[in-house]
């Protein structure tokens, strides 16, 4: 899993304890200046888009959390099966 700075407090072990996630902290390079994208959050940006294509999950219409998480996996399900063949 990526994330920003602003997740750097965030204990990576109690993640891969509960969720078997791996956390990747990307920060900005310290030579670069004026406005440059952080290193892998365009695929999270973009995966956010691809999101919005689906109508079901723009909204919250799920009442219950493991019905929303099918929603989200069905639709990368879906964006994902053209791209193996």
């Amino acid at each position: 899993m990526f994330a920003d700075s602003g997740y750097e407090g965030l204990p990576g072990g109690l993640l891969w304890r509960c969720f078997h996630w791996l956390i990747s902290v990307v920060e900005p390079d310290e030579d670069r200046s004026g406005f440059d994208p952080l290193p892998k959050r365009w695929v999270i940006e973009r995966t956010f888009g691809w999101f919005g294509g689906y109508r079901r999950l723009i909204r919250d219409y799920e009442r219950r959390p493991e019905m929303s998480e099918a929603m989200f996996r069905a639709a990368m399900i879906r964006l994902m099966i053209p791209r193996t063949t």
